[in-house]
C-alpha cells in the first residue's frame, strides 16, 4: 500500500531513541521529509545520520526539550522555514518516574508529569496547527501508553498525565475535523525499548531478580507471548499519520500484543 507520504513534511518529537526513533525511521523509509528532535546534540545528530544511512531519506535534526515552550516553538518554526510547510506532527515525550500515590506526596512530581506529557502535547499541537491549516489539512498523532486503557501498577504519574492527553486529543479531533486535521493516539504496550528495560531493571532490583527474569515474566502476561518490537509500533503510528488513514480521527488504538483486556 502506498501511504501517500512521499515529500510530506513530518516532525517527530523526542525521537533520538526508542519509539520516537522507530517512527522517524519508518516515516523516512516511506519518503517523508523528517525532522528528528532530542535534548542532546550529539545523540540527535547521530540519530539523524543513522536514519539517513538506513533509509536514504532527508532527515533534519533540531535540538530541544519538549518541556520547554521556546524549544517547541523553535522546533516547529525551523522545520517550516527549512521545509516550506508542515503536514504531520508526532507528539512524543519520555515517561515520568515510577512510583505509587504515596511516593509522590507533593505537587512537584505531579506538575512535572503534566508538563512533560500533557503540556508538551498541547504546545506542540498549538504551534503546529496554523501550518497544518495552511496546507489544507494534516495530522497530529500522539504517542501515549497502554496505561490510558489499563493503568499500570507503580506508574501513577504516567497513568494520570497520559490519560489527560486522551481527553485533549478527543476534544481537538472534533474541533478540527472540519478543517481536515486529524488527531489520533497510539498506545504502546510492553515494547523492547530503553524505557522498558530501565523499568524492568528497577523492578528487578526491588524484587531481587534479574532483569531477564522480569522481562520473561512480563512476556508471559501478554497473549502473544512476547514483547513488541519498536518497528511494529511505528508501522501503526505511520499509517494513522498518513493520508492512507484519511477518514480516521479521534481514535485511541493500542499496539500491545493483546495486553489490554478492556472492550474499548
Amino acid at each position: 500500500m502506498d501511504l501517500g507520504l512521499s515529500g510530506k513534511v513530518a516532525i517527530v518529537a523526542a525521537s533520538s531513541k526508542g519509539l520516537g526513533r522507530a517512527v522517524a525511521t519508518t516515516l523516512a523509509r516511506e519518503g517523508a521529509l523528517v525532522t528528528v528532535n532530542g535534548r542532546d546534540p550529539e545523540t540527535i545528530a547521530a540519530t539523524a545520520a543513522a536514519i539517513c544511512d538506513e533509509t536514504g531519506g532527508d532527515v533534519l535534526e533540531i535540538v530541544g526539550d519538549v518541556r520547554n515552550p521556546h524549544d517547541i516553538q523553535r522546533l516547529i518554526d525551523e522545520t517550516v522555514a527549512r521545509r516550506g510547510g508542515l503536514d504531520l506532527l508526532i507528539c512524543n515525550a519520555g515517561g515520568p518516574p515510577s512510583g505509587t500515590f504515596a511516593s509522590f506526596p507533593e505537587d512537584g512530581p505531579w506538575l512535572a508529569a503534566l508538563e512533560l506529557n500533557l503540556m508538551s502535547t498541547l504546545r506542540l499541537s498549538r504551534a503546529a496547527l496554523p501550518h497544518l491549516e495552511a496546507r489544507g489539512g494534516g495530522s497530529i498523532t500522539n504517542i501515549v501508553s497502554i496505561s490510558v486503557k489499563q493503568p499500570i501498577p507503580h506508574l501513577i504519574l504516567s497513568n494520570t498525565a497520559r490519560t489527560a492527553v486522551i481527553g485533549l486529543a478527543k476534544s481537538m479531533a472534533t474541533e478540527f475535523a472540519g478543517r481536515n486535521i486529524r488527531i489520533n493516539n497510539v498506545c504502546p504496550g510492553p515494547t523492547m525499548t530503553d524505557r522498558i528495560t530501565s523499568l524492568a531493571a528497577s523492578r528487578a532490583e526491588t524484587s531481587g531478580r534479574t532483569m531477564e527474569e522480569v522481562l520473561a515474566e512480563d512476556a508471559q502476561e501478554i497473549p502473544m507471548g512476547r514483547l513488541g518490537e519498536p518497528e511494529e509500533f511505528a508501522n501503526v503510528v505511520v499509517f494513522l499519520a498518513s493520508p492512507a488513514a484519511s477518514y480516521v480521527t479521534g481514535v485511541t488504538i493500542q499496539v500491545d500484543g493483546g495486553s489490554a483486556r478492556g472492550l474499548m
